[in-house]
């Protein structure tokens, strides 16, 4: 009897062994998967593009005239108040003369030099001739008294003795051309470095000055040169007055409005920078992307809230987050646990350790959440990055709790 019941103990024994080898063998093994939980908190649906930070009013200062210009002691960056001189231009020197040139420059000046001589000779013969009229009006005068010379003869002789002063002043004044047209001639046979730059115009020089407080923002010429007449020299403006001009794409263009918000980052600082769209400009460009497809872009130009920092400078590069949707309390799920089915998005919601097949409706997106309009409550878990593998009722496990 003993015996029997011992044996039977055995046998159960081995069909409890067997059977749980094979509920073990054949027992399904939970799919790792990451989880996410879902939340109610802030949203914000942005467009992000790359942007450069601008002063408002460039000032490009230009040679009015052309001359001679000084070198620029001031450097890229220097402050520089209203009226204040960042150059000076001395007049040209005069240009190298040639063998012809010079030929005829010295028979112009021999040409000037016989006129002097001629005209010194007519002004003799106007004095003498003067002198000459004045006796006779002299004697004239004395005979006129006893009537001996009539005074239509006195008055002729009077005549005579003004149309001969008018011929010495005439011949004076041409003595003052001749000369003036020696030295003309004389002027131009100066090479260049013959004639100081003071001397050029009995003055010293040209300002070129600021319009206005600000600072250097570009030097076009910095050592001495000549300058032609516009030429660029420098560029200044007033760092405090920065604007950002971002070029997004003419359908996201769209979707921005005149006094929507925007988030300034990476410009270099820990904190984002507020700003404000100030406007849209009406019309658009092409530019070719990076993978070489012709965009139509749209530029939105930005107004920084505060003051900017002084760190940011003109022509800086920012990244520019445009507010197109916001709200203070958006459910919302990682856009990497959604996917389609049968058209329509799902989810895999745990329950327990079972993944449940939840169909979901969505709003606003960004490219990391989706906003929730239903099918999901908050602090509900979902599948992130749900494999071909899983299906509706598979047992799954948190890989971060499996590892």
């Amino acid at each position: 009897m003993a015996s029997k019941l011992f044996k039977s103990i055995i046998g159960l024994a081995a069909a409890a062994f067997v059977g749980g080898a094979i509920y073990i063998a054949f027992k399904p093994n939970p799919v790792l998967v990451d989880l996410a939980t879902v939340a109610q908190e802030p949203m914000l649906v942005t467009v992000e593009e790359d942007g450069i930070t601008r002063i408002r009013n460039v000032y490009a200062i230009s040679s009015p005239i052309a001359g001679h210009l000084d070198r620029v002691t001031s450097s890229v960056g220097d402050p520089i108040g209203a009226g204040e001189a960042i150059t000076s231009i001395h007049p040209l020197d005069p240009p190298f003369i040639d063998t012809r040139t010079r030929t005829e420059l010295m028979a112009a000046i021999d040409a000037a030099r016989s006129g002097v001589a001629l005209a010194e000779v007519e002004l003799t013969r106007a004095r003498t001739a003067r002198d000459l009229a004045k006796a006779s009006q002299n004697r004239a005068t004395e005979l006129a008294r006893t009537n001996i010379v009539s005074e239509s003869a006195l008055e002729r002789m009077v005549g005579e003795l003004d149309l001969a002063n008018a011929q010495v002043a005439s011949a004076e004044a041409m003595i003052a051309l001749r000369r003036a047209e020696l030295a003309s001639a004389q002027a131009r046979l100066t090479q260049p470095g013959q004639t100081p730059i003071e001397a050029a115009n009995g003055q010293c020089c040209l300002e070129i000055i600021s319009p206005i407080d600000g600072i250097i923002l570009s030097l076009n010429a910095k050592s001495e040169q000549a300058a032609s007449v516009g030429q660029l020299i420098a560029e200044v403006g007033d760092p405090a007055d920065l604007e950002i001009t971002v070029d997004v794409l003419s359908a996201d263009a769209v979707r921005v409005r005149p006094g929507s918000r925007a988030l300034i980052t990476d410009w270099g600082g820990d904190q984002a920078l507020e700003a404000v769209v100030e406007r849209i400009e009406p019309s658009g460009f092409t530019k070719v992307s990076a993978l070489g497809i012709s965009e139509q872009r749209v530029n939105a130009i930005l107004t920084l809230k505060d003051p900017p920092p002084a760190d940011l400078g003109h022509g800086f590069r920012v990244l520019a987050h445009l507010v197109t949707w916001s709200s203070q309390e958006a459910l919302q799920a990682p856009v990497s646990a959604i996917y389609r089915l049968n058209g329509d998005w799902a989810v895999f919601r745990i329950e327990g350790d079972t993944a449940r097949v939840t169909p979901v409706e969505i709003g606003h997106m960004t490219d990391r959440n989706a906003e929730i309009l239903s099918g999901l409550d908050a602090d509900d878990r979902i599948v992130l990055y749900p494999g071909d593998t899983l299906e509706d009722g598979s047992l799954i496990a948190d890989r971060a709790t499996a590892d």
